[in-house]
């Protein structure tokens, strides 16, 4: 029987906000309503994604207000998960519980605003989200918060305002797009400050397995685990192997061996990927992984590959789950 899914990562928001054309049931987006439904995908994160440019705060607050739209527009097949009892009755529903997050705090505050408007559009889109599950600071590149992955810049002065903003309110810092040296930097804030915030990796591998600037550190892994957060297995191809789709096997032991097996789950990372301006990246997912539709097959595939069912359960939901009930 294959699990429930919960997934820490999507950008359905930023297709749905960017396209003339979007549409949730879209078959060549990953992250479609059909696709979704018929992975047995009963939550699923929603990132706000933003590049840096100047109008990042308007795309952001945009994908805000469709994130909030989605369960009233199709209610069939959406809500809004406000608490972990809802779980059940939405499972017999075969609906999708939806959280949001913040993928580049970009989307807070542009590089040249005062940085109390970061502040107020937090809130703002902490409130009419229901909530934020997490913040990732930076994407790829760099921005007034910190380095991106493909950077080699730490955390900024804004960087260390905004943790101290976070603090206490429930909202997790997201290592994915991190700079190696903006990961240690933000671990060391939150260490010297006392700060309450948990750090997860949304949507990231192992560097160990793959090396791409990408994927995590087995010492920045450790710390994730040792601080109670979760690690969120990425499906695309570029960050788990060019060629293996088996790699994602690798991937998942190396997690285990790293005392990870409390704290792995899907962050599968769909997004439309038709019109990327970069098309050596094509395919950017292996058939095998290439929508949300793949996860009952690839539940059974793992379980051909030994994992245990209480390993598949914990990775596919209970982890996630239990990460939630302890947050409320």
């Amino acid at each position: 029987m294959t699990p429930r899914i919960f997934d820490l990562h999507c950008d359905l928001l930023s297709y749905l906000a960017n396209r003339s054309f979007a549409d949730p049931f879209d078959p060549d987006l990953g992250c479609s309503i059909p696709h979704l439904r018929a992975g047995k995908v009963r939550l699923q994160v929603c990132a706000i994604y933003t590049n840096v440019v100047p109008e990042s705060p308007v795309i952001a607050e945009k994908q805000a207000r469709i994130f909030a739209a989605l369960p009233k527009n199709h209610p069939e097949y959406f809500y809004l998960l406000q608490h972990t009892r809802q779980l059940d009755a939405a499972e017999n529903a075969y609906k999708t519980g939806l959280l949001a997050a913040i993928e580049n705090a970009a989307g807070l505050a542009n590089e040249s605003e005062a940085l109390e408007k970061a502040f107020e559009r937090l809130d703002r889109i902490h409130t009419h989200c229901g909530g934020l599950l997490y913040i990732s600071f930076t994407h790829h590149g760099e921005n007034r918060f910190g380095g991106g992955n493909y950077t080699t810049a730490g955390l900024k002065e804004d960087g260390k305002a905004l943790l101290d903003y976070m603090s206490g309110k429930g909202i997790c810092i997201d290592l994915s797009h991190t700079s190696d040296a903006l990961a240690e930097g933000i671990l060391e804030h939150m260490e010297l400050n006392n700060l309450d915030i948990t750090p997860i990796a949304s949507h990231s591998n192992f560097r160990a397995v793959w090396d791409h600037p990408r994927n995590l550190s087995d010492e920045l892994a450790r710390v994730i685990i040792a601080k109670g957060g979760l690690i969120g297995l990425n499906f695309v191809r570029a960050f788990l192997h060019d060629d293996s789709p088996e790699a994602l096997y690798a991937h998942i032991r190396h997690g285990l061996a790293l005392g990870a097996e409390d704290h792995l789950a899907f962050g599968a990372d769909f997004f439309y990927t038709a019109d990327h301006p970069d098309p050596s990246r094509q395919p950017f997912y292996h058939p095998e992984h290439g929508s949300a539709s793949v996860f009952p097959a690839l539940i059974e595939q793992l379980r051909k590959q030994g994992f245990s069912d209480q390993v598949l359960q914990k990775l596919s939901y209970g982890n996630f789950l239990k990460f939630l009930e302890s947050r409320v």
